[in-house]
């Protein structure tokens, strides 16, 4: 009885995880780590929970890829917009493109994963296989696999923390700030790199 008080008390948690990680591919400020965190601190003493979790986040994630991708490539009047009015951003997407242009499938694969763990870099990349004249069949594979590895990290993070420590926002706190540092530094390698590609 105590563990399906404690699943349906947790359910409202998992379930705006699940939507944000869903929404952040359209609306990157949207901190989907941090509830998808907060949602394993919730259920992590939950048999099973954690692994649950983790397939639903991948799946969220994949499904938020199909969406925009789907959106970009059909050329949805607010994907232009959001381009036309965001000269940056337009800028980030001709930079994705050109950098998957003519690589090997490892290293596109390599792209598509590390753009999961650079601030809006999901985004990004969407947009740019959206606008891209090749077929989106790779890119969604890569799309699949990248969803996995950033969900079992996600997850996986929050799990351990919720071990580690015996008070709930501490381990959030842990949790976040390990999340932030980790995406702080794949942004700065890619920068460094983008630097000396075009130095």
């Amino acid at each position: 009885m105590d563990i399906i008080t404690t699943l349906v008390g947790s359910s409202w948690i998992c379930a705006v995880a699940l939507f944000a990680v869903l929404g952040d591919a359209f609306l990157p400020f949207i901190p989907s780590g941090t509830l998808v965190i907060l949602a394993v601190l919730n259920t992590a003493r939950i048999d099973g929970a954690p692994l649950m979790l983790a397939a639903g986040v991948a799946m969220a994630s994949f499904l938020g890829d199909i969406l925009l991708l789907s959106l970009a490539r059909r050329g949805a009047p607010s994907v232009r917009r959001r381009l036309e009015h965001r000269p940056q951003l337009a800028a980030s997407v001709a930079r994705v493109q050109e950098a998957l242009d003519g690589r090997t499938t490892g290293a596109a694969a390599a792209i598509v994963v590390v753009a999961r763990f650079v601030p809006a870099g999901r985004t990004v990349l969407d947009l740019a296989m959206g606008h891209s004249p090749s077929h989106p069949r790779k890119f969604l594979r890569w799309s699949a696999l990248a969803a996995l590895i950033w969900a079992a990290y996600i997850v996986t993070l929050g799990w351990l923390n919720s071990h580690w420590f015996d008070t709930a926002w501490l381990s959030l706190a842990v949790s976040c700030a390990a999340a932030t540092t980790i995406s702080a530094a794949v942004a700065r390698v890619v920068r460094r790199n983008r630097r000396l590609a075009t130095a």
